[in-house]
């Protein structure tokens, strides 16, 4: 293995031509995920009003993706550097404290919204608490600030380069802290995603016991938490894995070993930048998840002779002068295209 990776240094392995290349699907991320995340920030604020139609947690879930593509330039310039990590403590403990928060928020505002759309359908006429909590902004702040806690492991300067676990340290204390950065790393991906699967078992069953008429809003509740199972398919487990075989090959690293960290390190380095997409495929959940932020989107950004036809696939025909956003009991009547 390079001395680098033995020294629990930021540089990256031998092979630069991966990093070159992993930069520059960051910088495509980026230069996809920032007018995407402030048009739908814009349609949130200024068009849907997210506050008078109960969507606090999708503003939330833009929210963090949109501070999440602003950490991007600054990985991408390491990237280029042949650098994992910035070798500057403060910017380095900075970005992992942004990646770690943000990815964390997302996903559990992702969570929430699908337990929300469960409730709604599998228990039908009971109490959702989650439907109350999606009200309160005060909510989100409590689940911002519960956040906190579990990025001060990656604060440490124990932590350099994603290094931890397996490597060569006698201090109990910073044993304990690597076994903490793990199980927060792990736990905040495997259990949110058993969630998922759970939710849409029972969403499908209910589906299959309902009538015809029923059906339909069924489908599209299916089709909201199938959405999310598939961003987190996509964008969280394959880093997860491979961040699992890394720790593999890194405790049980012996004499010849260093070529097969080196690899691993690399495929998780590119499955991390692969998560980053999930800016990318938030936005289509937010479709998914809620009609009326649909409709805003279009009346706002498509061009004229696409606009109409759009919406009337959306809400009908009588959508093409005027569209309506219905969320719970609150309606806002939209005159956009007359503009």
């Amino acid at each position: 293995m390079a001395d680098s990776n033995e020294n629990d240094t930021c540089k990256t392995p031998n092979n630069t031509s991966t990093y070159e290349v992993l930069s520059w699907m960051m910088a495509g991320e980026f230069i996809l995920g920032l007018p995407l995340n402030l048009s739908v920030l814009y349609v949130l604020v200024f068009r849907f009003k997210f506050w008078k139609n109960n969507c606090v947690f999708l503003f939330n879930i833009v929210l963090a993706d949109f501070l999440l593509v602003a950490c991007l330039p600054v990985k991408i310039h390491h990237y280029q550097n042949n650098l994992r990590r910035s070798e500057e403590p403060a910017v380095c403990v900075l970005m992992l404290f942004m990646l770690f928060l943000n990815r964390g928020a997302s996903i559990v505002f992702l969570i929430t919204l699908s337990l929300d759309r469960y409730f709604s359908v599998v228990h039908l006429g009971k109490k959702n608490c989650v439907k109350v909590f999606k009200k309160s902004p005060l909510i989100s702040v409590i689940i911002w600030v519960s956040l906190l806690p579990f990025t001060i492991p990656t604060m440490l300067s124990t932590f350099e380069c994603c290094n931890s676990w397996g490597r060569d340290v006698t201090d109990l204390s910073e044993m304990l802290t690597d076994a903490f950065r793990e199980i927060v790393f792990f736990s905040q991906i495997i259990i949110p995603y058993i969630i998922l699967i759970y939710c849409t078992a029972r969403i499908v069953s209910r589906l299959q016991m309902k009538t015809i008429g029923e059906k339909a809003k069924l489908r599209r509740a299916v089709f909201a938490v199938v959405s999310v199972v598939v961003v987190f398919s996509i964008c969280f487990l394959p880093c997860t894995i491979a961040r699992a075989a890394l720790l593999i090959v890194r405790v049980k690293r012996g004499e010849g070993e260093g070529e097969k960290e080196d690899i691993a390190t690399q495929v998780y380095d590119a499955l991390m930048v692969l998560s980053y997409a999930d800016c990318l495929l938030d936005p289509l959940v937010y479709c998914f998840c809620n009609s009326g932020f649909k409709v805003a989107y279009i009346s706002t950004f498509c061009p004229p002779f696409l606009r109409k036809k759009l919406l009337e696939s959306v809400s009908g025909p009588s959508t093409a002068t005027a569209t309506t956003l219905t969320s719970g009991a609150k309606s806002v009547s939209l005159q956009i295209l007359d503009k």
